[in-house]
């Protein structure tokens, strides 16, 4: 599609590839890393009123209580995401989680979270901006939270970050303009919002993408939808000794409907464990 006398040859305008983030481009067990974020926001509201800790959901955020967090579903913790975020500006919170991501490691790993990215798809990533691709993150995670790190891991820019999304209010402090964050989700960018938002923030059909759970199909599907040649491609967690090995049962972010219909659908499976000579 890069070769203009070919009649697959598609402009540079139109080469617009999409992966989500977690579980796709970095590490997202057996939490996703914003979990691990929000636990740090939530000691840090605890030290400052102590009471927090003995209140739900906060508590089983502070003890790591898998089955409370699994019940509140990915959404959930978006929600409590936001409002223990309430309050900030863009730089503020910026500085929050830029300063999270440079000391926080991995429980089971020990590195840090910012370094537990796949190197494949860096090199992918790499591969199609060198041939005309743009390449955009589109992700269940917080928008800001992910900027904070796509360019200095990945070499996206931060607006070609797409995300979920509190809602924020303009106002003047000090005689200073800025953007605050409300304390409420805004836009909760999975499963079948990640299309919708895709449209609206992008304004192009991707002609790849790449993901890895049930969350990510609609964008897969929607990558497929479009005329000429398409690629939509599905990462399967199945190396339980380089990474981790999980799919159904892991029920913040499952991977079953995509992986038992990918053929079907004319996704490719993608198996960390075969395809890939390196993880890390």
């Amino acid at each position: 599609m890069t070769d203009q006398s070919g009649a697959d040859f598609v402009p540079p305008a139109d080469r617009v590839a999409t992966f989500d983030n977690d579980g796709t481009l970095w590490c997202e067990y057996p939490l996703q890393v914003q979990v691990f974020f929000l636990v740090d926001r939530v000691k840090a509201l605890r030290d400052a009123d102590p009471s927090v800790g003995d209140r739900q959901p906060f508590k089983a955020l502070l003890e790591h209580d898998a089955a409370t967090l699994h019940s509140l579903g990915k959404q959930g913790l978006m929600e409590l995401f936001a409002a223990t975020h309430a309050g900030m500006s863009e730089e503020e919170f910026g500085r929050v989680a830029h300063d999270f991501l440079a000391t926080a490691k991995h429980p089971k790993l020990g590195t840090l979270f910012s370094e537990n990215v796949y190197r494949p798809q860096v090199e992918l990533l790499k591969f199609l901006r060198g041939n005309g691709f743009r390449t955009f993150i589109v992700t269940g995670g917080g928008i800001e939270f992910v900027r904070a790190i796509s360019e200095q891991r990945y070499g996206v820019m931060r607006d070609e970050v797409v995300g979920s999304n509190d809602k924020l209010q303009f106002e003047i402090v000090d005689g200073k303009a800025q953007v605050k964050k409300l304390g409420e989700l805004n836009s909760f960018d999975d499963r079948e919002a990640k299309p919708a938002n895709i449209a609206l923030h992008i304004g192009r059909r991707p002609i790849l993408a790449f993901g890895n759970s049930d969350g990510d199909l609609a964008m897969l599907r929607y990558a497929l939808g479009g005329e000429g040649p398409r690629l939509a491609l599905l990462l399967h967690h199945d190396d339980a000794e380089r990474e981790f090995a999980y799919d159904r049962e892991f029920h913040l972010s499952p991977l079953a409907e995509a992986l038992d219909k990918a053929d079907a659908y004319g996704i490719v499976l993608t198996s960390m464990k075969t395809d890939w000579a390196e993880v890390f």
